[in-house]
């Protein structure tokens, strides 16, 4: 027996040294194939945070074969156990949990006097559709609702793969139009001094909800102050841009990844991710119609003399390609590719943009597309900053002093509304 035993034993321990040698192996794969600009500072720490975050996901995919759990559903499960986690208390601040419109959400609270009514704050988290969380981004909103004395409430919209486009947007409308019904009664805030904001895809939903509303537009709804666009994505017409291409394999966000995160928040068929990459998904009287706010000639001088390989790819039209994202390119999905009309009534707007990120000039074209139309519009770019910079302006050893400075840009922006 006591052979017997000695024997599972050594045969689990093999096993257990096999997996975490694969496990090792995939991910030193993957991060070697990553690439890290010189121009990122602290490049050591974003060495570390890529590989964690890569350990996650190989992780996920491997228990995901193994038909334990799904690698998204490990991948939230991991993150909101080591850092999702919220403050206990936070001085300055009153926390709730509620529901606005049956959708969750937490409200931040400044408990600072006010000798006005006071400007709030509708709070859209990142994650590409599928990820991030109210907690994930708790320290976010705890910043910038004490820092600007701005009662932010935080919503934890529905997300992919359970739920498709509109659910996500839908969410969003229904908070923000119970927060516009109860500011000032339950929370001592002027409606018509509420601002919508959000990181990546949280930047996405805001642009869009801003689109939607103004479209329903009627004297008994406020109309939301500003706009607050965090490395907004706005567009799925163009992963040819030179953002794209220069910053494809650079760490949080590969150019691949989020073209996998429009399809799933779109409808889930990823299988024609290749397709879209090489842009065989849109016409060419369509690529023509888009051409004139996505041509990289629109970009300043600084982003598109910039060297980069444009992909000799086949780009012929693929109706069937066409046929399934179609819906993306509508403007509550794509809010870049919004009509002038539209855009004409978007209010006043923040953007923030990163130089080593693949939405970088999503963000960029947005802006000259909202100048050009009249629209008071602030952009704000961070030279050394990547994609997801803003979560690392106070994270202990792994704070990025760009995220400190984006931080205080987004709070500063704020405080003057």
């Amino acid at each position: 027996m006591e052979i017997g035993t000695a024997i599972l034993i050594i045969g689990f321990a093999a096993l257990a040294a096999a997996f975490i040698l694969l496990l090792i192996g995939l991910v030193y794969s993957e991060v070697m194939n990553s690439e890290i600009p010189p121009g990122i500072a602290n490049s050591g720490k974003l060495h570390t945070v890529h590989g964690c975050l890569v350990g996650i996901a190989v992780l996920g995919q491997i228990l995901a074969r193994l038909g334990l759990c799904s690698e998204v559903g490990f991948s939230r499960w991991f993150t909101e156990l080591v850092i999702g986690k919220p403050q206990l208390i936070s001085p300055g601040l009153r926390i709730k949990d509620m529901t606005f419109g049956g959708v969750p959400v937490r409200v931040y609270e400044p408990t600072a006097p006010s000798d006005q009514k006071r400007r709030g704050m509708m709070y859209f988290h990142g994650g590409g559709w599928i990820l991030g969380s109210i907690n994930m981004h708790d320290n976010i909103c705890r910043q910038i609702a004490k820092e600007s004395n701005t009662t932010v409430a935080s919503v934890g919209y529905r997300l992919a793969p359970e739920h498709r486009f509109p659910a996500h947007l839908d969410d969003c409308e229904a908070a923000t139009l119970h927060f516009f019904s109860v500011a000032e009664a339950e929370f001592g805030v002027d409606p018509h001094r509420v601002v919508l904001g959000g990181d990546s895809a949280g930047g996405n939903l805001s642009a869009a909800l801003s689109q939607r509303l103004a479209k329903k537009r009627t004297g008994d709804v406020p109309s939301p102050l500003a706009l607050v666009l965090i490395y907004p994505a706005l567009q799925m017409a163009d992963f040819t841009l030179p953002s794209y291409l220069q910053n494809q394999s650079v760490p949080l966000l590969y150019r691949a990844r989020m073209v996998f995160y429009y399809l799933h928040y779109l409808n889930g068929d990823v299988s024609v991710c290749q397709d879209v990459l090489a842009g065989r998904h849109i016409p060419a009287e369509l690529k023509a119609h888009y051409s004139k706010w996505l041509d990289p000639a629109n970009l300043p001088p600084e982003f598109r003399e910039r060297s980069y390989q444009k992909h000799e790819e086949d780009t012929a039209h693929d109706g069937e390609v066409y046929h399934v994202i179609k819906d993306g390119l509508q403007s509550e999905f794509s809010p870049l590719l919004a009509e002038d009309d539209v855009l004409r009534l978007t209010p006043s707007t923040f953007i923030l943009t990163c130089e080593y990120d693949v939405l970088r000039d999503d963000g960029i074209l947005f802006h000259k597309r909202l100048k050009d139309l009249g629209v008071d519009v602030t952009w704000h770019h961070v030279s050394d900053g990547f994609h997801g910079i803003v979560s690392f302006f106070n994270m202990g050893w792994l704070t990025f002093p760009a995220g400190k400075r984006a931080m205080d840009q987004i709070v500063s922006y704020i405080k003057t509304l």
